[in-house]
């Protein structure tokens, strides 16, 4: 599979759903394949209902929730969770707004999504949706302050932390680094990465947070191999 597929861990075990197998976002992928560290072993699990690629992933009591993504030109607005213990897929209340490359957490028990876009690589959005598993509905939250997509994130400092994206007029990326404060519902802007970029990752390890390569330019162009920390206090 080609980029963009979304990844999460559940008890142990690396998961891997959607993807597109040819560049341009073409050739949407529908497989859902699960990694066992302890055996070293690859496993096929249950196909997602439609294919799709660039969807959100994320583990949230014991499930895997799957959200948005595109298949074509155009968004979707899926939302469906897997059971390991019955391994199926079920459908969930759907996304408010249709989008894929956004950012995911789980803050307290609810998914929050956001930022991504709705059709092209300029169709940015800074919508930001909380999803509360025990009702089953979406709910509103503080917009990001720049519309972006396809950049990486991280909780970092009990923050919500997104980095870069693409793509700006003039085949631009994105420097700006996001960070939502759950507790008072509001973003604000860090300093920003010294060198433009989108299609980085990220993680937080000993108190810093880590971000690697991307690309430079729309698309896959100049792709960067760098590493750089973020700290806050």
């Amino acid at each position: 599979m080609a980029q963009p597929i979304t990844a999460s861990e559940l008890n142990g075990k690396i998961y891997i759903a959607g993807g597109f197998a040819a560049r341009g976002h073409a050739s949407a992928t529908d497989r859902f394949f699960v990694f066992d560290p302890a055996t070293n072993h690859w496993q096929d699990l249950a196909q997602l209902s439609s294919p799709r690629g660039a969807p959100a992933l994320i583990a949230l009591d014991g499930k895997l929730h799957i959200i948005g993504g595109r298949n074509g030109a155009a968004a979707m607005p899926n939302h469906e969770v897997y059971d390991p213990r019955t391994g199926r897929w079920s459908g969930l209340a759907r996304l408010p707004v249709a989008r894929d490359h956004v950012g995911v957490a789980v803050v307290d028990g609810k998914i929050h999504v956001y930022g991504g876009r709705l059709t092209d690589d300029a169709s940015n959005t800074g919508l930001h949706d909380i999803y509360d598993p025990a009702t089953d509905r979406w709910t509103s939250a503080a917009q990001m302050p720049v519309p972006v997509s396809s950049g990486t994130f991280a909780q970092y400092r009990g923050l919500l932390i997104y980095l870069g994206g693409e793509c700006k007029p003039g085949q631009h990326t994105y420097d700006e680094v996001q960070a939502y404060d759950p507790k008072t519902d509001s973003w604000r802007l860090l300093a920003p990465i010294p060198v433009e970029r989108h299609a980085n990752a990220a993680a937080v390890a000993n108190g810093k947070l880590y971000m690697f390569g991307g690309a430079i330019g729309c698309g896959a162009n100049r792709i960067v191999p760098d590493t750089l920390t973020l700290t806050l206090p």
